[in-house]
């Protein structure tokens, strides 16, 4: 049975001068409305169309409370899409202009580690967007980008892996190119799994058809090893693809004690989706959105945002803390974090509550940190936004003693 229920509107309670003189207008009331599927991993879709249960709850941003202190640790970025530390102590964040800016001490670095060149494309939604550190960062300094680049007229995307020498990387080696990429829904995020595996996720720029072509590798989850090669266990013989039928899938996250993967998709206009992922599974764009029925055939979400629209862009699955074994998610449209609560067994979302609603706009990504930190990035100067001052921001919640 397909439930639904509303959730309440989650608001900051932490202010402070900068973060005050960056947010837009009045935080909202409104409650908002957040839809269940089943989600089960066995192939199927939830039943029941789309009714809806309204509890009326509100909550107001006197009555929230969030266990975290914010602070600003960067300002003066230009539209960074990811945020990865190093055993150095070193954090890089990459720009989707096409560099990789280094965080040293606490201090954002002036001279990038890289930037870019022919033939790197920033058209769009595209250009430098996710970036992964390998386990064995320390010995080797690899670090694996996605970004879009031209192939002739056309745009790609591809998976570089990078070697990094002292404060400058260079080029090692191309893991996997000729990725469908366009003016948008270029997908973007990379992670190492559990299993030492690269994830990949990519967008269908439009052509809904290749989300539903298992030749393609537009609209999919890939998996590859860290060298590039095709792991022997991939759900189809000899291709990257791990699960099929997403739009513009922007956010994976695991849970280190089930090895569950999670995704964040971007539905069309609304439907926004949390998704379990499941090897050889079938996310159902463009056949169907959020938990439409069809027998069986697609893998419903965990949860969608029915009716409303959140954008969603990175995600984190929290390994201690005060919101320990809980998701966070990255909203652009919706301006917000979601803080997603799971069920026991990691198969259900129990509850969804937007927090920081429009307290820093657009929101791209949230990372977690080993120190138990959590490092939000904003995205106010991604072509949609609205820049404020000091955008963009690298923020950081630290949990309350």
């Amino acid at each position: 049975m397909n439930n639904r229920v509303s959730v309440p509107l989650y608001a900051s309670l932490l202010s402070m001068a900068l973060l005050t003189a960056c947010a837009s207008g009045d935080p909202s009331t409104e409650s908002q409305q957040v839809s269940q599927g089943q989600g089960t991993g066995q192939g199927e879709t939830a039943n029941g169309g789309n009714d809806k249960v309204s509890t009326g709850e509100e909550v107001t941003q006197e009555n929230a409370v969030i266990p975290y202190q914010a602070s600003v640790l960067a300002t003066g970025l230009n539209a960074p899409w990811e945020l990865v530390n190093v055993p150095d102590g070193r954090m890089f964040v990459t720009e989707r202009p096409g560099t990789i800016r280094v965080i040293k001490d606490g201090e954002l670095q002036t001279e990038p580690l890289i930037a870019f060149e022919a033939p790197f494309n920033e058209e769009g939604e595209g250009g430098l967007l996710g970036l992964a550190a390998d386990p064995d960062f320390e010995s080797n300094g690899y670090l694996y980008a996605y970004h879009s680049y031209l192939e002739g007229d056309e745009i790609a995307n591809r998976v570089l892996r990078l070697r990094v020498n002292g404060d400058q990387a260079v080029i090692d080696k191309e893991l996997l190119g000729n990725i469908p990429g366009g003016t948008n829904h270029n997908g973007g995020r990379i992670k190492i799994g559990p299993d030492n595996m690269l994830y990949i996720t990519t967008g269908e720029r439009y052509e809904p058809e290749l989300a539903q072509d298992k030749d393609s590798l537009g609209g999919k989850i890939l998996r590859i090893g860290l060298d590039g090669s095709i792991p022997a266990d991939n759900p189809w013989r000899n291709s990257p693809v791990y699960s099929m039928g997403h739009r513009n899938a922007q956010g994976l996250a695991w849970n280190p004690d089930n090895k569950y993967l999670y995704a964040t998709e971007h539905g069309q206009r609304n439907y926004d989706e949390i998704n379990r992922i499941e090897a050889g599974e079938n996310y159902g764009w463009p056949e169907v959105e959020g938990d439409e029925h069809d027998n069986g055939t697609y893998l419903a979400p965990l949860a969608h945002s029915g009716d409303d629209t959140w954008a969603p862009s990175g995600i984190a699955f929290i390994e201690e803390g005060p919101w320990a074994g809980s998701l966070l998610a990255a909203n652009l449209r919706g301006e917000q974090l979601l803080h997603i609560t799971l069920s026991e067994d990691g198969k259900q979302v129990e509850k969804v509550e937007p927090i920081f609603e429009d307290e820093w706009g657009r929101i791209r990504n949230v990372t977690a940190g080993e120190d138990g930190k959590l490092y939000i990035l904003t995205n106010n100067r991604d072509g949609r936004g609205t820049p404020r001052d000091g955008d963009d921001h690298i923020i950081v919640l630290t949990p309350e003693s």
